[in-house]
């Protein structure tokens, strides 16, 4: 089994802890005295975990300590020039465009690494994600909810837009009406309409939500890696927008190279 590398510092400036056991990578917002509020930080250390996981984990769970999941951007962003170093929500924008976009690139690049079909990623969520907390658990292919959740994207009613990669899984799960709905209106969304309208595929009670995580985990990884990793990339080429015949051709190529891996007796 390979090892996951990362300085601790940077972990712990992030507010965020990583165990890596087996196949199953566990990401922990670690924060819980600011109910997991996210900085540039954070999505720094996310973005390096990311690039340092080895190749044989096939499930990262994403998850945050204490009473809430995250409860969005740290307040610090709205009100100070730099947080820890980085641009604030003020300074960005100030900055000439092409510097202020290769800085939000850079925050996007610690989320958008965990819709990466190499492998499964599962959001656990509980009490509050707002905002970026949302984001974050969008960004995982799949969500898992206590029955005390309350998603929320906050950004319009602040004046900004999701900016963190939000917008396109959330249009993917919901629909376009309920996504707009969902923003614009910037209301809270429960455990049973999160299930009904396809934000998480399952709510359990908060004293559970960990039980059904690591039941999941072990659905997921029950499949050979070769032919898990490569339905994962047939499923993200339809979901982004691959067509029909691109779709049975990718299918083919696949089931070609596991029947030659299968013949030569590497899985």
């Amino acid at each position: 089994m390979g090892t996951a590398v990362v300085d601790p510092e940077l972990l712990n400036r992030g507010g965020v802890e990583l165990d890596v056991e087996g196949v199953r990578a566990t990401i922990t917002l670690a924060r819980p005295d600011v109910l997991n509020a996210q900085t540039p930080l954070t999505w720094d250390a996310l973005r390096t975990i990311g690039e340092a996981l080895p190749e044989d984990v096939r499930v990262v769970v994403v998850r945050g300590a204490g009473r809430a999941f995250s409860a969005g951007l740290d307040r610090r962003l709205f009100t100070a020039t730099d947080v820890d170093g980085m641009p604030g929500i003020a300074r960005l924008g100030q900055m000439p465009d092409a510097e202020a976009d290769a800085a939000i690139a850079s925050f996007q690049s610690g989320f958008s690494w965990l819709r990466d079909p190499a492998r499964v990623t599962v959001a656990a969520v509980q009490g509050h994600a707002i905002g970026g907390g949302f984001q974050l658990a969008l960004a995982c292919d799949l969500r898992i909810v206590a029955d005390d959740v309350q998603f929320c994207m906050a950004e319009p009613s602040l004046g900004i837009v999701p900016d963190l990669g939000g917008t396109y899984p959330l249009v993917q799960a919901v629909g376009y009406a309920r996504a707009v709905d969902i923003c614009l209106t910037g209301r809270r969304v429960g455990a049973d309409e999160a299930v009904a309208i396809g934000l998480a595929q399952q709510a359990v009670p908060l004293a559970e939500l960990d039980g059904a995580v690591d039941t999941l985990v072990a659905a997921l990884t029950s499949a050979p890696t070769g032919a898990a990793r490569e339905t994962l990339g047939l499923l993200a080429g339809v979901a982004g927008g691959i067509d029909p015949a691109g779709a049975l051709a990718a299918e083919r190529a696949a089931q070609l190279r596991r029947l030659k891996s299968l013949a030569a007796g590497t899985g």
